[in-house]
C-alpha cells in the first residue's frame, strides 16, 4: 500500500513511495473524494515528516524514490512551497539522490515551478479531464488554460536545460486524465492526449478510471468504467507515441470508442485488410509496425536479422514476436497466408478470446 512503480530515463523500473502532503483541499472537484465538500477524514504531513518517511522507507530498501502530491491548502503557492520544502530537505540535509516526482500545482508562481524542477526528476500538472467544458462543469475552480500554463513553464525549463542551463526535471513531465467521469468518448480522450504530446512534449499521459465516491453528485456516473478500458487507452497511447499511428487512424469513422474485446492495433488491421499481407523480409519499418503481434523491439530485431538471410516464420517466433497473431498478416520465407484468410468474415473470430476453465492441478500448458 502506498508504493507505486515508475520508469527512469534510462529505462529502469523503480519503486516509489506515493504520498499526499495532505488530503485536505480547497477545491470542490465533484469526482474527487478529497473535495472540500466531502466528509472524508483529513490528515496532513509536515515537510519534515515527508522527508523522514521517505528516508526510512529508503533505508529499508522498500523504495528507490518519492512521488509527492497534495491537495491545495491555503493557496497554490503555499502548497508548492510546502512540497518544495520537503524535497529540499531530502536533497540537501539527507543527501537523497533517488528519483523524485513532484506534482506541480497549476496557478503557482513561475519561480516556484522552477524551484521544483531544479530539485525533482519529473514534474506533472494534471489536465484532469479531456474537455474544458467538462472541467468547468465538474471542477469549476480549475481551467485548462491555467493547467497548460503550468505545463508550458515546465516545458520551457526543460528546453532551457537542454540548451545548457541548469538541470531541470531531467525525466520530463507527465499528466493524468480522469476517465469516465464526464461521459467522454475514447476518441475525445486520445485527441486531447495527442495534442498535449505535441504541444508540451510530455513523456506520458496517465489514464485513471473514475471511481464512485461516497455521497456522489447526480451528474456523475454510478459505476466506474471497466478496467479493460484503461488498458485499451494505454495501448492506443503507445500506438500514437511509438508506432506512427494518428488518432484518426485508430478510430473507425462510425465508432468513437475503442473495442474492449481486441487491442486497437488488431482492430485497425481487421478494418484495413487491403494493407496486408506485409513481407517480413522486404517491408519498411513503418509497415512492420502495423502488423498485429509485432512490437517495436520485434521490428528492430527483424530488420537487423534479415540483413543476413531471409527469415522464416519460425525465425520471427524466435525473435520474440507473437506469431499466433502475426501469421495472418505477414509473408515470410516459408509462409504465405491462405489467399482467402484476410478476406474471410470469420477472421475476427480467430482473435476472440475463449473462456477456459483450468482443473485444480492442471497447468496453463495442459501438462499434469
Amino acid at each position: 500500500m502506498g508504493i507505486c512503480h515508475s520508469y527512469t530515463p534510462d529505462g529502469r523500473c523503480i519503486s516509489l513511495l506515493k504520498l499526499l502532503l495532505t488530503n485536505y483541499c480547497l477545491y470542490d472537484c465533484l469526482y474527487c473524494v478529497n473535495r472540500i465538500s466531502s466528509d472524508t477524514p483529513r490528515a496532513r504531513f509536515t515537510p519534515e515528516e515527508v522527508a523522514f518517511l521517505t528516508m526510512e522507507f529508503y533505508r529499508r530498501n522498500y523504495i528507490e524514490g518519492l512521488f509527492l502530491s497534495s491537495g491545495v491548502i491555503q493557496s497554490p503557492d503555499y502548497t508548492m512551497e510546502q512540497m518544495i520544502r520537503a524535497v529540499t530537505l531530502l536533497r540537501t540535509e539527507h543527501k537523497f539522490g533517488g528519483y523524485i516526482h513532484v506534482k506541480a500545482v497549476p496557478g503557482a508562481a513561475p519561480e516556484l515551478i522552477r524551484q521544483a524542477g531544479l530539485l525533482a526528476d519529473r514534474l506533472s500538472a494534471n489536465i484532469e479531464l479531456p474537455r474544458d467544458s467538462d472541467l468547468i462543469r465538474l471542477a469549476p475552480a480549475k481551467s485548462h488554460a491555467e493547467i497548460e500554463t503550468a505545463m508550458t513553464r515546465i516545458r520551457n525549463g526543460i528546453d532551457e536545460a537542454r540548451e545548457g542551463g541548469a538541470a531541470f526535471a531531467p525525466a520530463g513531465q507527465s499528466t493524468q486524465m480522469v476517465i469516465g467521469a464526464a461521459g467522454e468518448t475514447d476518441d475525445v480522450i486520445m485527441t486531447s492526449a495527442s495534442q498535449l504530446y505535441k504541444k508540451h512534449k510530455l513523456r506520458r499521459v496517465y489514464y485513471s478510471g473514475f471511481s464512485p465516491i461516497p455521497h456522489p453528485d447526480p451528474n456523475l456516473p454510478a459505476e466506474r468504467p471497466p478496467l479493460v478500458r484503461e488498458h485499451r487507452l494505454y495501448q492506443a497511447d503507445w500506438l500514437l507515441r511509438f508506432y506512427g499511428f494518428t488518432t484518426a487512424e485508430i478510430f473507425d469513422s462510425t465508432e468513437r470508442n475503442l473495442p474492449l474485446d481486441k487491442d486497437p492495433k488488431l482492430a485497425w488491421a481487421l478494418r484495413h485488410r487491403e494493407f496486408f499481407p506485409v513481407d517480413i523480409n522486404a517491408a519498411p519499418r513503418e509497415a512492420l509496425l502495423r502488423v498485429p503481434g509485432l512490437g517495436v523491439r520485434n521490428v528492430q530485431r527483424i530488420i537487423r536479422a534479415r540483413r543476413y538471410r531471409r527469415l522464416s516464420l519460425d525465425d520471427v517466433r524466435k525473435l520474440g514476436a507473437a506469431v499466433n497473431r502475426a501469421k495472418f498478416f505477414v509473408v515470410a520465407r516459408d509462409h504465405n497466408p491462405e489467399l482467402h484468410a484476410l478476406d474471410s468474415p470469420k477472421l475476427p473470430e480467430k482473435f476472440t478470446p475463449q473462456p477456459q476453465q483450468l482443473l485444480l492441478f492442471e497447468t496453463r500448458t495442459g501438462e499434469l
